[in-house]
């Protein structure tokens, strides 16, 4: 049972990220500032992209236990 809630979870994650990554999210980060000398949207790319990652492993490990 703990398999199939660890993938309804992963399903979920994939999702996520899929709304991370379309339009309406983006264009939030679409500005004219700069984070470390880097552009917003690279940035925020970057973060959600890395967040999304890590969620999926933490998801993936606990639910091997």
């Amino acid at each position: 049972m703990r398999k199939g809630l660890a993938g309804q979870r992963l399903v979920a994650v994939f999702l996520v990220g899929i709304v991370l990554f379309n339009f309406p999210f983006l264009s939030l980060f679409d500005r004219d500032l700069q984070v470390f000398g880097l552009p917003l949207l690279h940035v925020g790319v970057f973060v959600a992209w890395c967040g999304v990652i890590a969620l999926m492993a933490w998801i993936a490990e606990r639910g091997s236990r």
